[in-house]
């Protein structure tokens, strides 16, 4: 027989149980839209992450100070201080591919300016920072390498900061205390939003490194040091480069623990990212659950259609049908359903993605990949699960069914 006459006859007999149909194919179209909505919502959390690691620059090298203890209680990384200025002098000497290097102190402390305060981030910088943060200024100008050599009062600010202080006024040119040192403020950067962490990226006070050692945190050690490179194929060579030229420096030998750690913006955005992609495969998974209910419910329906059209099948095979084509005609059949029900699924699951991403906003991110697995998923549904019913009505014996009642 023919497979244009094979394709007619099973659409046919599709047509004829039009409820049926569409509630078989229910399953395939709830399972496809499930999946297509609960992996764009992992997806859009992971882009979302992943722009916010973004944010912290491009092919940055986060180098961190040691750990201490005292009295038994461990500062964790950051507090040994075991950083210097030398170190990021040499760094920026000696490593090949360095293009960018800001030696960083950190602090939180109560800024004011006329009646208003506000608790705040200090952060201590190179003029380096801007730049390998990609962190432009809404208004204003960044501190400049001279105000760091020589320790100016000077230091920009970010927007949620800014608005605390001085409301609705032009922060640019104005006095900021901190710690009762008045510092004038160059700029205003602007907004990032949340971090990874969740804290607040724009509620920060930035000022040359030198004046946040001699003003403001005290001390001569540095928390950290960021580095950039030019592309991202120096990012392991570098690292690698550096944790020598670190090791040399603090004098630690062979066998002996790092009192500093290196690690690169791709490790940090795996790290971040590792959430999210466990929670892209359990979502995905768990919608896929529904796709293989769906199959049972095609199995289920073409089995009783087997039943029921026993007479017409052995009417087609008396006239000269044979087996496969009877084979080739269920299969078709179960896999119109599939198909076309995932088609709409994956309209009705773009719709859903739309529709979260608007009201809840939730972040969501459809990817041309998501939709071809699931329609190509939902497609092998109806093979594997049409194909036992096909096979069943192939092996009708003739006789048996024209006697069938």
């Amino acid at each position: 027989m023919r497979i244009g006459s094979t394709f007619n006859i099973a659409f046919r007999a599709l047509r004829r149980n039009k409820m049926r149909s569409v509630l078989t194919a229910l399953g395939i179209i709830i399972g496809v839209a499930a999946v297509i909505a609960m992996v764009g919502i992992g997806n859009g959390a992971k882009a979302q992450v992943e722009a916010q690691i973004a944010s912290l620059g491009q092919n940055v090298i986060p180098i961190s100070s040691g750990s201490t203890t005292s009295s038994g209680i461990r500062t964790g990384w950051g507090g040994a201080g075991t950083l210097k200025v030398e170190d990021a002098e040499a760094i920026r000497r000696e490593v090949p591919g360095v293009i960018a290097v800001s030696e960083e102190v950190m602090s939180t402390t109560q800024v004011a300016a006329g009646n208003q305060n506000w608790f705040t981030r200090i952060l201590g910088e190179s003029a380096d920072y801007f730049d390998l943060r990609q962190w432009p200024l809404a208004d204003g100008a960044p501190f400049t390498p001279q105000d760091v050599r020589s320790a100016n009062k000077v230091c920009v600010i970010g927007r949620t900061t800014a608005t605390q202080i001085y409301g609705n006024d032009d922060p640019v040119g104005q006095i900021l205390r901190i710690k009762n040192v008045p510092f004038i403020v160059t700029g205003v950067l602007t907004s990032k939003g949340l971090s990874v962490q969740g804290t607040d990226q724009d509620d920060v006070v930035v000022m040359p490194y030198t004046s946040a050692m001699k003003r403001v945190v005290g001390g001569t050690t540095l928390r950290n040091i960021n580095v950039q490179v030019a592309s991202p194929g120096d990012l392991n060579p570098a690292q690698q480069q550096i944790i020598g030229l670190l090791r040399q420096r603090h004098n630690i030998r062979t066998g002996r623990d790092d009192d500093f750690t290196v690690r690169t913006q791709q490790e940090i955005a795996d790290a971040a990212t590792a959430t999210t992609a466990v929670m892209t495969i359990l979502l995905g998974s768990i919608a896929g659950v529904s796709l293989v209910v769906g199959g049972i419910g095609i199995m289920n329906i073409m089995l009783v259609s087997v039943t029921e059209r026993t007479r017409e099948i052995g009417t087609r095979m008396a006239v000269g049908a044979h087996g496969r084509d009877i084979l080739m005609q269920f299969l078709i059949e179960a896999v119109s359903l599939s198909s076309v029900g995932g088609m709409i699924g994956i309209i009705f699951g773009i719709g859903a993605s739309k529709i979260l991403s608007s009201y809840a906003h939730w972040p969501t991110l459809i990817s041309v990949s998501s939709i071809a697995v699931a329609f190509l998923f939902s497609a092998a549904v109806g093979i594997f699960f049409g194909f036992y019913p096909a096979r069943e009505a192939a092996r009708l014996d003739p006789i048996e069914a024209l006697r069938y009642e």
